[in-house]
């Protein structure tokens, strides 16, 4: 099952990342915040500290969960689906942190964040970019499409996206999309890059980043 693969990962520390590069994308009105793949809680309790917010929490992982405890308002175990114990109309803010590629079909969840935001709410959305010159090096180059236990090629991860598609699942779900920025850039450097940017131009720039954070509202 998912949700054991997910206890497996624990032991390395995947759940424990606070994802600081987050911070800057809340809005100023984020009293109330859901965390969708919350992990073991560490972005929601630096939400809690530098936002004075409300903070809840939803994870697969039994593991994670036990410690998100510790550190949200509340947090549940279980699938982001309508029959989970959430109220309507309530968050401020929801948030994906690189969980949205682990759902078998992102559209459900993307619908039903919009019976649990709050009027005026919005969706932020951090997911990891199939592009990434790293990767595209280790499949054109290595002609190799190899899962690791974290990373773009998480085995756990059951969609990919380009920052294009990233923006279509979310206007084919009814959304409005304020930006996609990418973050976590690679160092973009020497001259196998200057080459590549000099050949390709604006067809490689997306390559840079890890990840893009949507923002987007119903």
């Amino acid at each position: 099952m998912l949700a054991d693969s997910y206890n497996d990962k624990i032991s390395k520390g995947y759940f424990s990342n606070p994802r600081k590069e987050m911070l800057p994308f809340l809005p100023k009105k984020c009293h109330r915040l859901l965390d969708v793949g919350c992990g073991g809680g560490d972005f929601g309790a630096l939400v809690k500290r530098e936002k004075n917010a409300e903070v809840w929490g939803v994870d697969l992982s039994t593991r994670a969960i036990e410690r998100a405890r510790d550190n949200l308002d509340h947090a549940i175990l279980g699938e982001f689906s309508p029959s989970i114990a959430l109220p309507d109309a309530y968050f401020d803010v929801i948030t994906f942190n690189d969980s949205l590629e682990h759902f078998p079909d992102p559209m459900p969840a993307l619908q039903l964040c919009k019976t649990k935001l709050a009027p005026g709410g919005c969706i932020i959305c951090s997911l990891p970019n199939v592009r990434y010159i790293d990767n595209v090096i280790h499949f054109l180059i290595d002609m190799d499409w190899k899962y690791e236990d974290s990373g773009i090629l998480d085995y756990t991860h059951l969609r990919f996206f380009t920052k294009k598609s990233m923006e279509r699942w979310f206007i084919d779900a009814g959304y409005k999309v304020e930006s996609i920025t990418g973050i976590n850039p690679h160092y973009w450097s020497g001259k196998k890059i200057f080459l590549l940017r000099l050949f390709f131009g604006k067809y490689v720039e997306d390559m840079k980043y890890l990840n893009y954070v949507v923002i987007a509202r119903p």
